[in-house]
């Protein structure tokens, strides 16, 4: 069974899909390849649904600062090239960012800077997935489905949570 809800964010509607067991989807309303289902056979809205309602409370504890990494069984549907490149998404730490170009090495394609790109334009599960944390070679802002005032929104929210509470260094 094919589920969905929405989730209000300070940056707008999210849409959350899940195959009810995993989450499946995440997305920004108005992105790009944002699924277009509400009154398709075979989906319905449970917005009491388990996963919605922890999917909807780790969202929101990441947008108040209080979570930088998620704990959600998640489901990427893809080629295995872009599975391969949302794998590598994941392990963008939280503040940090990346560039296509390195982002492709990483994935095993060091002169596939544009076919990542097109891979992490695809990226399912918005935030979750964090396709915010990669950027041009310059460190400028491009490229991001959900829209680049987003973006940008997510890189200051973790911005400003390092900065109030910098990570631990002892031992360093």
């Amino acid at each position: 069974m094919n589920a969905y809800t929405t989730f209000d964010s300070p940056l707008g509607r999210i849409l959350l899909v899940s195959d009810s067991h995993h989450l499946t989807g995440v997305y920004f309303r108005g992105q790009k390849h944002e699924p277009l289902f509400a009154r398709a056979p075979g989906w319905r809205s449970e917005p009491d649904s388990p996963i919605f309602l922890d999917t909807a409370a780790q969202l929101g504890q990441y947008f108040a600062g209080r979570r930088k990494e998620f704990d959600l069984p998640i489901h990427l549907t893809g080629t295995p090239f872009q599975r391969k490149v949302w794998d590598a998404l994941r392990e963008i730490a939280f503040g940090d960012t990346l560039s296509y170009a390195e982002l492709a090495g990483r994935a095993g394609n060091v002169k596939g800077a544009r076919a990542v790109g097109a891979a992490v334009g695809r990226n399912p599960i918005s935030v979750i997935v964090p396709c915010h944390r990669v950027i041009g070679s310059a460190g400028s802002l491009t490229g991001y489905a959900g829209g680049l005032e987003r973006k940008r929104a997510l890189l200051d929210l973790e911005a400003t949570v390092l900065s109030e509470n910098p990570p631990d260094r002892e031992g360093l």
